[in-house]
């Protein structure tokens, strides 16, 4: 098992994290990063030691993907799981979150206990399993550490290690480029907010209309036909509508939901992975864990006020493959209201200030002209060099236009910006204009700085 260095030096800072008498360690990096690899070699060296160990997933269809991967590093395992045997025989145990809370009788004491997507971690049957486990050492993966309303995991995790950001996954060619494109913000001002993000049936009644799906279709075959893709709708129903609609455009495409049969689940993925369907339409089943490189685009029908749900979805479309540019096709304005996958951001376990005011998110200016996405500050469009005018902030939007954002202009910039500051003190000005926290200063001076290892598991 070859990891790169990035996971050799996530695995050693975790390793110390523990030895310096953190029995419970967040591991963030992002989506397609590999973290189930990183820590596949932890979970192979305690079993080494004679250590049972515990990798916990909370969708079937990631059970399925670990216990792939598991096979292929030859590390032996049982599953714990709906329509699974369990033996009990391996030290080695991927369990279902659902199943093993009634089952943690039937496992040996694990050592080591692995919680995957560990955003979840103050759900109920999450936050009962990591009790029942009070001498283990417990490690938490997340692309997003932060719960879905924006509350911090430092109830569970004293300390984080982080690895590197999208960006840096994009520039070493661990993580796919991608274009973006993004209408104009969906009105969702009339509809309320519940746990961190909008009410989902008010929601729907926004934004389930054949118009809007339609345009979905439309803009479908303009930037990505042919292509794989990952549509998120808004409710079930919706999801629905959304895969009748392509398949009566003549797209082969299937909706899947929670309460869709195991067998029927598990024919649809390996469809969809063979390419014989294009669309795969949910809610959120898909939006987080799934790894399939050949998902060329992500489709998103659902306005968010969770940044981690945007983060999340947009993932599913950076798995690198041999000339692969991915590409993610907003109708809900996400990338208005949360800004781009790769843009530098500071995870922090205390999570959001919720009495601070409500971010209004990232200023992107749109170009009236040629729909150019621009920086705020920008006096004229980057594109057709039209100057902007000042406008009151009722603005006409041209229906179903998309408009590629240039994404490498804004982060060539901002690491021009970045590359002129010789000083931590220089950095901490410029995080203090862009309105960052200190802590970004100190991490990014740190990188320039080399980090310590210390010995592998």
């Amino acid at each position: 098992m070859i990891l790169r260095d990035y996971q050799i030096d996530l695995t050693n800072r975790t390793r110390q994290e523990m030895i310096n008498g953190h029995r419970c360690v967040l591991i963030q990096l992002p989506t397609g990063g590999g973290k189930t690899l990183l820590t596949a070699k932890m979970l192979q060296s305690a079993a080494q030691k004679g250590a049972p160990s515990v990798f916990i997933c909370h969708r079937r269809e990631l059970i399925r993907q670990t216990s792939e991967a598991f096979k292929a590093l030859n590390i032996a395992h049982g599953i714990i799981g709906a329509g699974f045997h369990y033996s009990g025989r391996q030290l080695v145990t991927i369990a279902s979150i659902q199943t093993l809370k009634n089952k943690i009788s039937k496992i040996k004491k694990p050592g080591l206990v692995v919680f995957d997507e560990c955003h979840h971690q103050s759900a109920k049957s999450w936050e009962m399993v990591y009790n029942a486990f009070p001498d283990a050492w417990i490690i938490g993966l997340t692309a997003t550490p932060q719960r879905l309303d924006g509350s911090g995991l430092g109830k569970y995790y004293p300390v984080m290690v982080q690895g590197p950001s999208v960006q840096e996954l994009i520039d070493q060619g661990y993580l796919s480029p991608y274009k973006i494109f993004a209408p104009g913000n969906v009105d969702v001002s009339k509809v309320h907010k519940r746990m961190g993000d909008f009410v989902t049936s008010e929601l729907a009644a926004t934004i389930d209309k054949p118009t809007i799906t339609g345009d979905a279709i439309k803009e479908y075959q303009k930037y990505a036909n042919g292509k794989r893709a990952i549509v998120r709708g808004v409710s079930i129903e919706h999801s629905k509508h959304i895969a009748t609609q392509f398949n009566d455009a003549g797209i082969p495409s299937a909706h899947v939901d929670g309460t869709t049969p195991h067998d029927v689940r598990d024919k649809v993925m390996d469809s969809f992975r063979k390419g014989e369907l294009l669309i795969l339409s949910n809610v959120e089943l898909f939006s987080e864990g799934l790894d399939v490189p050949s998902v060329e685009c992500v489709i998103d029908l659902r306005p968010t006020a969770s940044l981690i749900l945007w983060l999340q979805f947009c993932g599913r479309a950076l798995r690198p493959m041999e000339g692969k540019t991915a590409i993610i096709i907003d109708h809900a304005g996400n990338c208005q209201r949360h800004g781009f996958p790769c843009d530098d951001r500071e995870w922090d376990l205390k999570g959001r200030d919720k009495k601070a005011k409500e971010d209004s998110g990232p200023m992107i200016r749109l170009c009236p002209k040629c729909f150019g996405a621009n920086q705020s500050w920008r006096k004229e469009c980057q594109y057709c060099k039209s100057a902007f005018v000042v406008q009151s902030r009722e603005v006409d939007h041209v229906k179903g236009e998309l408009t590629e954002i240039d994404i490498h202009a804004i982060k060539r910039s901002k690491r021009m910006e970045e590359g002129m500051c010789k000083t931590l003190e220089e950095l901490e000005e410029l995080a203090e204009r862009r309105g960052y926290k200190k802590g970004w200063a100190y991490l990014r001076w740190q990188s320039r700085q080399g980090k310590v290892r210390v010995d592998q598991w």
